[in-house]
């Protein structure tokens, strides 16, 4: 930005007209730069005032000229202060272009491109900065947006600047009516939404804030997980169908190791190595979080990867287990639920968290331990599976009791 700005009226007295007057020109200085700008008017020589820059005089024609060059001289100093404001880049000749009557052509900024290129950009940095998972939220709140516009303003896109408290509060109602989302869900697409405004503002393309007023908050789920009980019934049971035992030992695999279904999924052979005490360990990256995960393998999970070493699609394809797509596994699940008569609506995800609370909290693990098993990035995700058990409570208490006996 232009540190030094100075203005000054002078006099061509080499340019003389044919009435003998001399045309009058504003002259700019910007920094080093310096442009003449001319007023379209002209005075006699001999009623020009060098120090005052004004015309001499109470005629008529020197106080016309006097009042144009006073609001000419206004006109420069508004046009200055705008460019000020608007953090603009200040140059001599542009200043001319502007004081004439030249305009800045506006350039429009859209909320849709700018969002695709950052999913663009978030793509291409899948595996590197970003997990798959994340890059598929952020197209689908770029959809979410795209069917929003439509809905609230008939339009496909927006101009940035147009972004508001009012848009933002839209947004939030049409995730929550129309999409049906839940409070969790539409939370986390105005998140989304929100790192992209935030893009607009750090680049100067937004001056303001359409998330200044507006707060809402994630409500804490209790996810579902398997008692002792219930997980002993699943392990107990041998179905009639292969598929059904095949989907059993998969899922009590991850009950046991607190894997996710995408990295059961992609488990290699290779990642079973033995650990610091010449135990087998699991040695992974979550694909969600691309965070290590390092797992001893208990009895029960050395059990099922011996009992399908051998199985074709393993040997194949060089991996631990034989499993379904996730859809069909879920499907198999409830059927699995209905057969044990288990009464909670069984998910693969379910595995994950049995093994956080019924597999290791419950049984005296550090939530240390279990946190850098399940690969968690912060330790407070790990505390939400503590503050729901308890008889991690209760076990404490005792030892409590036994103290002050």
């Amino acid at each position: 930005m232009t540190k030094n700005f100075a203005l000054s009226f002078q006099v061509k007295r080499t340019k003389v007209l044919a009435d003998g007057n001399v045309p009058i020109y504003l002259r700019i200085t910007l920094d080093s730069s310096r442009v003449e700008i001319a007023t379209k008017r002209s005075v006699n020589p001999q009623m020009w005032n060098i120090d005052t820059q004004k015309a001499t005089g109470n005629s008529d024609d020197a106080r016309s000229i006097n009042k144009h060059l006073k609001t000419l001289e206004q006109n420069a100093y508004e046009i200055y202060r705008e460019m000020l404001e608007r953090k603009m880049p200040l140059s001599a000749q542009e200043f001319k272009d502007r004081l004439n009557g030249i305009k800045e052509e506006v350039f429009v900024r859209m909320l849709i491109p700018i969002f695709q290129e950052h999913n663009g950009q978030m793509e291409a940095l899948i595996g590197k900065e970003y997990a798959p998972a994340t890059a598929i939220r952020y197209q689908t709140t770029l959809k979410h947006v795209i069917n929003f516009l439509k809905w609230k303003y008939k339009v496909s896109d927006i101009d940035i600047r147009r972004l508001d408290h009012e848009f933002v509060t839209s947004l939030e109602f049409y995730l929550r009516t129309v999409r049906n989302c839940n409070n969790n869900s539409a939370v986390k697409y105005i998140k989304n939404v929100k790192k992209i405004v935030h893009l607009c503002m750090a680049n100067n393309w937004l001056d303001h804030n359409p998330f200044g007023k507006y707060k809402t908050k994630i409500k804490e789920v209790i996810r579902d997980f398997l008692s002792s009980e219930e997980l002993e019934a699943i392990q107990n049971k041998t179905f009639v169908s292969d598929r059904l035992n095949q989907v059993k030992d998969v899922f009590l695999f991850s009950c046991f190791t607190g894997l996710a279904y995408a990295d059961v999924n992609k488990l290699k052979r290779v990642e079973i190595n033995t650990g610091i005490d010449n135990n087998k360990w699991i040695f992974t990256t979550r694909q969600k979080t691309d965070t290590a995960s390092r797992i001893p393998l208990l009895p029960v999970a050395l059990d099922i990867l011996r009992k399908y070493e051998n199985h074709p699609e393993c040997v194949n394809d060089a991996k631990l287990l034989p499993v379904l797509t996730n859809q069909k596994m879920n499907a198999y699940l409830k059927e699995i639920a209905d057969v044990c008569g288990i009464q909670k609506e069984l998910t693969f995800h379910i595995a994950r968290h049995t093994f956080a609370t019924t597999v290791t909290l419950a049984n005296g693990v550090s939530i240390e331990s279990v946190s850098k098993m399940l690969g968690h990035k912060n330790i407070r995700t790990t505390q939400h599976y503590a503050k729901i058990l308890d008889s991690t409570v209760s076990r404490d208490m005792d030892m409590l009791r036994e103290k002050y006996k």
